[in-house]
């Protein structure tokens, strides 16, 4: 019988088939975002920074590169440049450079998102390039700022002499809020509570009757009510802890 010889045949194209060709860079060496997004609720109140790098060797001179901004967002209402505008600087030895912004809390209880879009422009040395390869990838950044509701945000809790940073208040329809870590130094448990509240719309808030899982039945009901200040955002609650009806 006639062997066949066809499988071998397969195996030694295969085989050819899977040597690569080397690829030697040519240049030119370019700057561009180090990410291309970002999102942030107006909330954030920390100052934002937008990274360009240098993907070369370190010059002996800075390296100014050019940009301009666009997109739905408001300067001067939404956000802030802090910044050289529409200039960031590498200095020279360096890699890094950053675009940095604000945001402006102007919450209205209307939920929607604006962009803040940076594109490189320029770059000097002319040496390098504006964006990686043919296709200019990092060329352009997408800065989304999330609208927040009223009461959203953090905040600083405090009660008596003791305070905590980092209290959080989120809400999804800017009626109905949860509040983080409510029980500060409250209890001697470390865990962290949530609490349920809602705002009236006439700077007076409710904490509808709720269970707390965390705390013994004998005060795991709580309910309350608050006030809130509107244009320095203090709130202040009076929560009241009763037994569970678990507990009669």
């Amino acid at each position: 019988m006639r062997k066949r010889s066809i499988p071998y045949l397969l195996f030694f194209a295969l085989i050819v088939g899977c040597e690569t060709e080397r690829v030697i860079f040519t240049g030119p060496y370019f700057v561009r975002f180090t990410e291309s997004t970002r999102s942030e609720k107006e909330s954030y109140s920390k100052p934002i920074k937008i990274e360009v790098h240098n993907a070369g060797p370190a010059l002996e001179e800075d390296i100014n590169i050019s940009y301009k901004i666009s997109g739905s967002a408001r300067e001067g209402i939404d956000y802030i440049i802090l910044s050289d505008r529409e200039k960031v600087t590498i200095k020279k030895g360096g890699y890094l450079g950053n675009i940095e912004i604000q945001l402006i809390n102007n919450a209205n209880n209307i939920l929607r998102t604006q962009d803040v879009i940076f594109t490189l422009q320029n770059v000097s040395p002319p040496t390098l390039q504006v964006g990686q390869g043919e296709s200019f990838i990092g060329k352009t950044y997408t800065f989304t700022i999330v609208d927040d509701c009223i009461l959203g945000g953090t905040y600083i809790g405090a009660r008596g002499s003791s305070s905590i940073e980092n209290i959080t208040i989120t809400s999804s329809d800017c009626e109905t809020y949860t509040l983080s870590n409510w029980n500060i130094n409250v209890f001697t448990s470390t865990t962290e509570m949530d609490l349920k509240f809602v705002d009236n719309g006439d700077n007076t808030l409710t904490i509808p009757q709720q269970e707390e899982e965390n705390l013994d039945a004998a005060v795991a009901t709580i309910k309350g009510s608050g006030v809130v200040d509107p244009i320095t955002r203090k709130i202040i609650m009076t929560i009241i802890l009763t037994a569970s009806p678990k507990f009669h």
